[in-house]
């Protein structure tokens, strides 16, 4: 027993579930190419992937250094490297693009994007990219998302084309309309409390999540309770979600989550979607999202609208990255079917890039509910939390003190039932006390009535 406890604490830690599934396929591996490496089987693998069970022992040990990491490259490699993950944005600027010393690489790689998502702020390694080429069925048909967030969180309002950087503003730098990625403090600044940290997640995040929860349900109010949801789970788990490496994510897949549930079908005020945009183009672009199947639906919006790449689009819809791939060929083919501009397109780029603009085109162009004050999200999780447990406390009182009851009420030997009167030889059955005749009457009444004179063994004389 000494010895497994010692084992198991002497093991390697291991990452969060979505992050095991990014490590293995960024080294190209399927499942069951670590089954086997494992002895384990494919469902084995696939449970460790999607957090229902954890490896132990020895195969924890060997899963972890299966999927480990590969070391860091050399510090001369690393500004290069750094160039390499970052995705390519679209283009936006038609002037040439001063050149940048390799010194000033690793400063400018935390800058985010303008009009970035916050979802999509975190970067990707890049050994995801080979194993999303690798894996995918046509790497000619699906395109790398652009680097452009859509579905901001700012207000609705006009759209405005973003100014192109000229030969004099080489960096541009986010806009008032472009939250930071990362909401944390700054170096040298004190650590967050938990309220602090978990208000500064949803005021970054919350507006832009009711519009993508929007775009995927169709129902305004829908979005606005899945995302109240969610957070109100996030602050639950928030030891959790604080050092989870994506928090926005974690976030996103518990909303859409709710979102997508069937269940909604039966609630009344969920059972249609809202009226549609009276614009024509973001018309069809609305109802065509609609007409998609919820996984197809929600591929598209991650990877094209969201701006995840297949490998992370993949692990979040929990299918593999072939499968990701196909839904999103077949989702942008019936919104092409609909939109005719997509369809003369001319690579997939270009076609992903415009799907891309449409998409944050509508969710800014909606008008969506505000999401309420964070402290009311936390009071309300306290609150919510409150109330399961004394409803748990309470059944548990009940159950013991229905359980007690019966204990004291129930018999405490056993009794054997009467069995049932049966002939046996002509007999008649005597199976208990039988209706008095006459002459048993008549006894009776001279029993009760008359005085016995002699031997009491003696039967009196009936008359």
């Amino acid at each position: 027993m000494t010895r497994s406890t010692t084992d198991e604490a002497a093991a390697p830690p291991l990452p969060s579930p979505k992050e095991r599934r990014r490590l293995r396929e960024a080294k190209s591996l399927s499942e069951e190419e670590v089954a086997q490496a494992l002895g384990v089987t494919r469902a084995t693998v696939r449970s460790w992937e999607t957090g229902r069970t954890s490896p132990r022992g020895r195969k924890r040990a060997l899963y972890a250094q299966l999927i480990a990491p590969d070391p860091d490259p050399a510090p001369a490699a690393r500004p290069e490297t750094a160039r390499r993950r970052k995705r390519p944005a679209p283009e936006r600027s038609t002037g040439p693009a001063p050149e940048r010393s390799p010194a000033a690489a690793p400063e400018r790689s935390p800058e985010p994007v303008p009009e970035q998502l916050p979802e999509a702020a975190s970067p990707v390694p890049a050994a995801g990219a080979p194993a999303a080429a690798a894996e995918a069925p046509s790497p000619s048909a699906v395109a790398p998302p652009p680097a452009a967030g859509a579905l901001a969180s700012a207000p609705p309002g006009p759209e405005s084309p973003s100014p192109s950087p000229g030969p004099e503003s080489p960096s541009p730098s986010p806009g008032p309309e472009s939250p930071s990625p990362s909401p944390g403090p700054e170096p040298g600044t004190p650590p967050l409390s938990p309220d602090e940290a978990f208000d500064a997640l949803y005021a970054h995040a919350a507006p832009g999540l009711v519009r993508q929860t929007f775009l995927l349900t169709g129902r305004r109010s829908l979005a606005g309770e899945s995302v109240e949801r969610a957070f109100q789970l996030a602050w639950h788990r928030w030891p959790e979600v604080a050092v989870d490496r994506d928090p926005v994510g974690w976030v996103r897949a518990a909303a859409y989550e709710y979102a997508m549930s069937p269940w909604h079908r039966l609630r009344r005020v969920h059972r249609q979607p809202d009226a549609p945009p009276t614009e024509p183009a973001r018309r069809a672009l609305f109802e065509a999202l609609l007409d998609l199947p919820p996984a197809y639906r929600r591929t598209l919006l991650l990877y094209d609208g969201v701006g995840l790449d297949l490998p992370e689009t993949a692990a979040e819809t929990e299918a593999s990255t072939p499968a990701a791939a196909g839904r999103l060929e077949t989702a942008r083919a019936a919104v092409a079917e609909r939109l005719p501009e997509l369809v003369a397109a001319a690579s997939p780029a270009e076609q992903s890039a415009l799907l891309h603009d449409r998409l944050s085109g509508l969710a800014r162009a909606e008008h969506v509910p505000s999401p309420p004050p964070a402290r009311a999200v936390r009071t309300g999780s306290d609150t919510k939390a409150r109330l399961w447990t004394r409803a748990a406390i309470a059944f548990a009182a009940l159950l013991i003190g229905v359980t007690a009851l019966t204990l004291h009420t129930a018999p405490t030997h056993y009794e054997a039932p009467i069995s049932p009167a049966e002939r046996v030889g002509g007999v008649p059955p005597r199976g208990g006390p039988q209706k008095l005749t006459a002459q048993d009457l008549e006894l009776q009444k001279a029993l009760t009535e008359q005085l016995a004179h002699g031997p009491e063994r003696l039967v009196p004389r009936i008359p």
